[in-house]
């Protein structure tokens, strides 16, 4: 063989070579998900959004581990939830959740699933035997904040928004709430670490509150800091529970003469289109205000949900409000309302919690969840079922299946006609 042939050989050979690095680098960056944004994320619905505890016990101490955790992110993925929402960070819960997630992105890059990472905030003197100081803040706050700022730092490509305080200015949270000042201190603080570098600048900073907190509600509220604050953040997280409200102001609330003589589903039916309804003006009466002070930014909802079982005020002995049935018209609405309109919804939540009101197995705090602590989807997650969402998919080492066996006429038998709004 001529030196001619052995250079054409060569040749051909590093061709080759090339061809096949280039065609692998081609199919690695085809497998990998750059990482989105807050402003991509949030009102896409594409991009379905929760509020996550993992925690499974009636005692709050007991953390989830790292694979019931990994367990949970892989159910909500499935539903099409693709962010998260955590509320503190000074118990190990949330830190353990960005592992979780950490770990199944490198187990399978195509995994996506992004974080809204609370710092919790309260007053001076809270949770003591002392007065709280609604003036000054908890000592503590700092170190939440440093160690919010750790975290979105070390998952820099899970964290994409911080919220500050989770509603810590609304003043019927009188064991802890804050004013607007040192909310906006914080978010001020958040913002100026964006502008250095020491935070990524499309991480989004904003404030998880009572729709009232931000202006919708009573004029006690409009002052001169959370003018400020509404300025200050990027976008607007803001709560609304009609359910709560079934109980505490009514007016839309029961079986209205027109109704009298529908039948039982349609009057279920009324009610809760009047609760979306109910929620829809929450939403926009901070609207308004934000609108009245000349400013234009994102709100999306940082908050709501629609429990299944009560022993109080929303149960058999009171509105009526709490059953499957009507969790499941509930998400339903809020989900078509907000995937139409372009907001977030971050509804509450994924799972029961049982430690929310530990010594009341029935009270409603403890069963908001979609899925509850047996690995059985509620009502609103039948069909999932049914479409085999969750197929080859465990909680605590159970599949998830329906409640009720799936026996719709049984599930009906629980469900409550509210009283005649009089």
């Amino acid at each position: 063989m001529t030196q001619k042939h052995l250079r054409v050989i060569a040749c051909i050979l590093l061709v080759g070579i090339f061809s096949c690095k280039k065609e692998q680098k081609q199919n690695l960056k085809e497998q990998e998900k750059p990482a989105k944004s807050a402003r991509e994320i949030l009102g896409n619905p594409d991009y379905l959004a929760m509020s996550y505890g993992g925690y499974r016990q009636v005692d709050h101490s007991v953390e989830p581990s790292i694979e019931e955790l990994k367990e949970d992110m892989k159910i909500l993925n499935a539903m099409g939830v693709k962010i998260i929402r955590t509320y503190k960070v000074h118990l190990p819960h949330a830190a353990n959740v960005l592992e979780a997630i950490h770990q199944l992105k490198k187990e399978d890059s195509s995994f996506d699933m992004y974080v809204m990472l609370g710092a919790w905030i309260d007053c001076k003197n809270a949770w003591t035997d002392k007065v709280p100081d609604h003036n000054k803040e908890s000592e503590r706050n700092a170190l939440e904040i440093e160690e919010t700022v750790r975290l979105a730092k070390k998952y820099d490509d899970i964290v994409k928004v911080i919220a500050v305080g989770n509603e810590a200015m609304v003043k019927w949270a009188a064991s802890y709430y804050v004013q607007p000042g040192i909310i906006l201190k914080w978010v001020n603080y958040l913002q100026s670490l964006k502008l250095s570098g020491e935070l990524k600048k499309d991480l989004w900073v904003t404030s998880s509150d009572n729709f009232a907190s931000w202006g919708g509600g009573d004029g006690q509220y409009h002052v001169e800091d959370l003018n400020k604050l509404i300025e200050a953040v990027d976008f607007l997280s803001v709560h609304t529970y009609p359910m709560h409200d079934t109980h505490y102001n009514p007016e839309f609330w029961g079986v209205f003469e027109s109704e009298q003589n529908a039948s039982k589903k349609e009057q279920i039916e009324g009610a809760m289109l009047r609760a979306k309804e109910y929620a829809m003006s929450q939403y926009n009466n901070v609207k308004t205000y934000m609108n009245s002070l000349g400013i234009e930014k994102p709100i999306h909802i940082g908050e709501t949900g629609w429990a299944t079982v009560s022993n109080g005020f929303y149960g058999p002995e009171g509105s009526k409000a709490t059953d499957e049935y009507k969790e499941a018209l509930y998400y339903n609405h809020m989900r078509e309302w907000t995937n139409l309109e372009g907001i977030s919804c971050f509804y509450f939540e994924g799972f029961d919690e049982q430690w929310k009101d530990a010594t009341n197995a029935k009270g409603s705090e403890n069963h908001f969840g979609l899925i509850n602590l047996k690995g059985q989807a509620k009502y609103a997650l039948w069909e999932m079922v049914d479409n085999n969402v969750f197929e080859g998919l465990t909680r605590d080492g159970k599949p998830i299946t329906k409640t009720y066996d799936g026996d719709e006429q049984v599930l009906m038998k629980d469900v409550m006609v509210p009283r005649i709004n009089q």
